[in-house]
Formats: C-alpha cells, sequence, structure tokens
C-alpha cells in the first residue's frame, strides 16, 4: 500500500485498528534481545505449530481481512521484565507468564487459549502472592511508561501495526495543522530535555538550529548506548522502531532539515535489522522519502553502525564517525546546532528523546508537563541491574526517589542483603548512598549531590561489593575508551587507573587518595569533552561515600568487603582443625603443611589465595576474609 493523501493515511488507519479490534485473543512473545537469547523465538515457534495443529488461524502479520475468531501471533518488543524471561503476554486477559519453556506451550494452547485458564504455576510469584495480569505485578504498577508504551505490546516489526494504534498520528498533524515554529514551540513548551546524559532542553536546540541560514541540515539520532549495563535505547529501537522514525521525521520537518542518520551501536545487530524493516515499510507507505503525503516535504533516513568506541557518544566523535573519520571529539564553539554532520546545522539527540516527541506533538505540552517535575517534566527509562531482585528495564516520572525504584520496583536487595550504593549515570554518573534514596531522581536533584542521570543506567549494590573495586572497574573502562586526543583524559586517567589498580592489589600508599583527588580535579577542568570531564566521577564520589575502605585497602591492606583477591586472607583455625589433609592435597601450590591428626597450616607467603582450601575442608576450618 502506498499512501498518497491525509486521507489514505487515515482510512490505513482505520482499517488496522479494525483489525486489531479482531483480534480476540493475542499472544504476545518477548523478542527482545534479553528474552531471545533465554530461548523466547523457539516458545513462539512451537505456540505456533501447536495452534496450526489445531486448526486455528494465526495471524502472524495484521491483516486488512481478518479471519473469525483468529489469534494474533506476535514477536513483540521487550516487555522490561528481564529477570523472568522469556515472558508470553496473552490478551484480552492481560496474563504473563515468566520463565515460559517449549515444553509449557502445549499447556498454553489447551488451557489459556482455547480455555481462557490462567496458569497460576507460569504467573509471577511474591512473597507467597500470584499475579495473574501483567499489571498488577509490582515491577509493573509502580511505572509509568510513556515512551515504551507499546513495547511488548504489539509487533516491532509491523508498520500496520503501529498505524492500528494511532502511529504517525503526530506526524500527519505536524505536517497538516503546524509549521516549524509551531512545532518547537510546542517541543519548547514542554520542556523536553535531552535523555542523553546533560538535559539539554530540546526546543532549544531544536530552534537553534531553525535559526541557522543554510539549506542543508541534518537530523541524527545518538543510539550508540556505551554505557555498561544500559539498554533503554537499544530497547525502544527493537521493540518500536518507528516511533522513533516519526519524532525524527517531526525534527526535520520543524528545523527545515530533508536527512536523518540513526548511529546504532554496532554491538545491537537486531535494532539495527528492525530499524532496516521500519525504514522500508514507511518508504513503501510513503511515509517517508519524497513528497510525504503530497505535502512537499521530503525526508530519507540512513542507519550508520557504531565504530566501537564509547567516545562515539559525544556529539561531534559521533557526528566524525558518521563522516568516516575517526571518532574523536572537537574543540567547541562551534557547536553541532552550527557545525555539526559535514559541517552543517544538526539536531543530535538520542533515541528516547526522538522517541517522546510524537506524543508530544499528539497530546500537546501540558500533557508533557503533566508528569515529572517543574524543571524536568515528563518521565525517564532506567536499566535497573545489579544486586536487586527485579532487574529489567522500567520507566518512571521523573523525580521518583531511588527508594521507590531499588525497593518498590525492583523488589529490594537480593538474599536479604543491605543496600550499600547505587551507580547512576554509567561510568560518567556517580555514586549514591543509603541518605540519598529519598532524593528525587531529575537532572538539577542530582547535579546538586554531584551525579547526574546519563543514559539512564542504574547498578545496585549491596554490602559485600568493595566499593574501591567498582571505582577501578569504571575507570579501566574510561581509560581504555579514552580516544587519546587530549593529553589530561590520556595520560590523567592512566595515572589515575595505575594508581587503583596498586590500591587493590595491596601496594597502596600513603598520599594516594590525595594524589587521586588532585588528578581528578584537573582532568574534569581541562579535559577536551564529556569523557574526560566526567571520567573522574565514580572514583570521587567513592572517595566522598567510602574514604575508610580506601584507607583499609591502603593502611591496613585489607578489603572490608573481603572482594579483593590479592587483599584476601586465608587461615585455618587450629581449634577447629581435625587434621584430615584434604586441604594440603587440595592446595595447587603446596602452601599448606602439617600432620594427619594435628591442625595445619597455610604459608601466606606461598598462598595464591584461590579458595581450593575453603572448598576442599570438609570441617569448616579453613577461613577467608
Amino acid at each position: 500500500m502506498h499512501l498518497k493523501t491525509r486521507e489514505d493515511l487515515r482510512a490505513a488507519r482505520v482499517l488496522y485498528e479494525k483489525s486489531l479490534a479482531a483480534q480476540e485473543k493475542k499472544i504476545l512473545v518477548c523478542a527482545g534481545t534479553g528474552c531471545i537469547s533465554s530461548g523466547s523465538l523457539d516458545v513462539y515457534d512451537r505456540l505456533k505449530e501447536l495452534m496450526e495443529e489445531r486448526g486455528i488461524h494465526c495471524a502472524v502479520r495484521l491483516e486488512e481481512e481478518p479471519h473469525e475468531h483468529e489469534v494474533g501471533m506476535k514477536k513483540s518488543g521487550c516487555h522490561g521484565f528481564c529477570e523472568m524471561g522469556p515472558l508470553v503476554r496473552i490478551e484480552p486477559w492481560g496474563y504473563l507468564y515468566t520463565k515460559v519453556k517449549v515444553a509449557d506451550c502445549e499447556e498454553i494452547v489447551e488451557k489459556t487459549i482455547l480455555g481462557g485458564e490462567h496458569i497460576e504455576r507460569l504467573a509471577y510469584h511474591q512473597n507467597g502472592k500470584v499475579f495473574e495480569k501483567q499489571d498488577e505485578i509490582p515491577f509493573y504498577q509502580k511505572q509509568t511508561r510513556l515512551v515504551l508504551e507499546h513495547c511488548g505490546h504489539i509487533d516491532a516489526t509491523s508498520i500496520e501495526e503501529y498505524l492500528g494504534i494511532g502511529g504517525y498520528t503526530a506526524l500527519e498533524k505536524a505536517l497538516f495543522e503546524m509549521d516549524g515554529d509551531a512545532i518547537i514551540r510546542t517541543v519548547t513548551d514542554s520542556g523536553l530535555r535531552g535523555r542523553g546524559g546533560g538535559g539539554f532542553p530540546a526546543g532549544k536546540k531544536w530552534s537553534q538550529v531553525k535559526a541557522q541560514k543554510t539549506e542543508e541540515k541534518y537530523i541524527v539520532c545518538n543510539g550508540d548506548e556505551g554505557d555498561p549495563g544500559a539498554f533503554m535505547d537499544r530497547s525502544i529501537m527493537e521493540g518500536d522502531p518507528h516511533r522513533l522514525l516519526e519524532g525524527m521525521m517531526i525534527a526535520g520537518l520543524a528545523c527545515g532539515a530533508a536527512e536523518g542518520y540513526i548511529y546504532v551501536r554496532a554491538e545491537y545487530p537486531m535494532a539495527v535489522e528492525r530499524l532496516r524493516t521500519a525504514i522500508s515499510q514507511a518508504e513503501a507507505w510513503g511515509l517517508l522519502g519524497e513528497n510525504v503525503l503530497g505535502t512537499g516535504f521530503s525526508f530519507k533516513m540512513h542507519i550508520n553502525r557504531g565504530a566501537g568506541a564509547f567516545v562515539c557518544g559525544e556529539g561531534s566523535a559521533l557526528t566524525a564517525s558518521i563522516e568516516g573519520k575517526r571518532g574523536m571529539p572537537r574543540v567547541k564553539p562551534p557547536r553541532t546546532v552550527e557545525h555539526g554532520l559535514f559541517d552543517k546545522p544538526t539536531v543530535l539527540n538520542n533515541v528516547e528523546t526522538f522517541a517522546n516527541v510524537p506524543r508530544i506533538i499528539r497530546e500537546g505540552a501540558e500533557w508533557f508537563q503533566s508528569f515529572g517535575t517543574a524543571g524536568s517534566p515528563g518521565t525517564k527509562a532506567f536499566a535497573l541491574t545489579g544486586n536487586i531482585e527485579n532487574t529489567g528495564l522500567i520507566e518512571v516520572p521523573m523525580g521518583t526517589t531511588l527508594r521507590e525504584i531499588i525497593f518498590d520496583i525492583g523488589g529490594g536487595i537480593k538474599d536479604g542483603k543491605e543496600f550499600k550504593a547505587v551507580q547512576i549515570g554509567g561510568p560518567s554518573g556517580g555514586c549514591l548512598i543509603e541518605t540519598n534514596l529519598d532524593l528525587p531522581l531529575d537532572f538539577d536533584s542530582l547535579k546538586k549531590v554531584g551525579g547526574m542521570i546519563g543514559s539512564g543506567g542504574l547498578v545496585v549494590m549491596d554490602d559485600s561489593t568493595c566499593m574501591v573495586e567498582v571505582a577501578r572497574f569504571f575507570m579501566n573502562f574510561t581509560q581504555n575508551e579514552s580516544c587519546g586526543k587530549c593529553v589530561p583524559c590520556r595520560e590523567g586517567t592512566r595515572r589515575m587507573l595505575e594508581i587503583m589498580e596498586r590500591i587493590v592489589d595491596g601496594r597502596g600508599e600513603e598520599g594516594d587518595i590525595e594524589t587521586l583527588l588532585e588528578l581528578s580535579d584537573m582532568i574534569s577542568n581541562t579535559a577536551l569533552c564529556g569523557l574526560g570531564k566526567t571520567a573522574a566521577f565514580p572514583v570521587l564520589g567513592t572517595i566522598r561515600y567510602f574514604r575508610d575502605e580506601y584507607e583499609a585497602h591502603i593502611r591496613e591492606k585489607r578489603c572490608p568487603a573481603g572482594q579483593c583477591q590479592k587483599l584476601k586472607r586465608i587461615w585455618i583455625e587450629a581449634d577447629e582443625c581435625k587434621g584430615c589433609s584434604k586441604c594440603a592435597r587440595n592446595c595447587p601450590v603446596n602452601a599448606i603443611t602439617g600432620k594427619v591428626k594435628e591442625p595445619f597450616t597455610i604459608d601466606a607467603n606461598k598462598c595464591i589465595k584461590c579458595g581450593a582450601c575453603v572448598e576442599a575442608c570438609p570441617f569448616h576450618a579453613v577461613k577467608e576474609g
């Protein structure tokens, strides 16, 4: 189908709305990266096979003329509840089945699809309670899913389904009822701020590009998402790709740009595949390309795969990479809005920012401001990982507290341990502790305590975590990802990493903490780009809140959390040792000596702290700490 007019678009939307409504039952198998790795595609194939054997018509694509009593079979985007995958949602009941296996499929077809019966053993359980419906599960109940509203609820590869749920309504409104100034005014009035890290007002950036007196301009989407543990943008690109295209096209219409580039992390092959599918579908339907819906507006979309460098998430490095150059930041000004891609004015926002735009245009600025805080309206998607019961992808209003996210949505700390800290914003972010649990998560509140939302990674740590090692890990990541262009970042991060490695190896010296603080100040104030300016944040945060752990490592050669391998101490309690010699027989370096039926001893100079003796001792006489 090729849509040539506004009327054609409206007619198609009505047609597919009816087709969706005609599907009395729908099976949505999560086809996000996490669930696929757990076997969800095998579950999908088996469910489809079983229904075909029983003569049930499976609609794997939305049809213009639906069959009577057909069942919609859909590979959806990420449901978000990654800890419990593979996930299967069944409508119209709203059932969510967790950790589904191929062996469960026959029971699902017989009992639920044919009989409407809920299968309790496949439901989510918490504290002895069974949750039949997805919306009742605490993990989902506490969320407000605006950007992620379609992820897990539609076929991510179908433009027909996107149209059937109201897709491209915002583009239609922007094309036929608004001009560039009106679009930018709506985005500005909404208070939408960039969701990629810094929180710069999107409307202001768009207006700056529109004001440039050049015919050639570009819209660039940053889908690089290099933070360890972050997968918000990936889930949007995989689960709702047309929404991203629609947001970018509206930006192009507002600013006078005719081309868009999506820069996608190379490690996201499925996101690339689904974006390519969405682009080809939109072009075939006349919603992308030349003379969209007969309005004279033309827009071409490109996909660039990332070069594998974290620094390419920085604006000028990203545009350099698209141009085929080495991804390295440049001195500013001039900024990207003036001289960006191919030296032309460029709007550069991340995936989540563009994905917010269609609904803002459709519902209005006041609607968007009804969520979040006055200074940070709307919602924010977070990747919730670490030592927490419920890991996954969440979306909450700006201003939601850490306590609500960790203990209400996340279900609290695993194995009954105590909360210790959370790393927010990835390698560029900071460390927050128990006294920050009631801090509202928004751009301005976090800035006051030395943190930042960043792209939205949340790594939760319990009381068994060594914060010095955490800081070393992030410093190692940042140092490896430094492009090397500026001396402060290239040499300063290397020097900081050397000190951190000495400390966790038990070779820390008096004055190391002061040197780390001095280097942090120098790098933050003199580095060229955001990577260098924020590289020291994890070290600064852990020194601020956990200086005693640094001092224990340096002065006592002891890791309070017992995690640093070279600072571990292994010994044998003489009173508990029965002299069985199992520890000595299992030691790979012959560090344990003694006589049978007498207490054995460990030579600390020979011991490599492998822990083999701890596991071998049947009397638990070998201690580790």
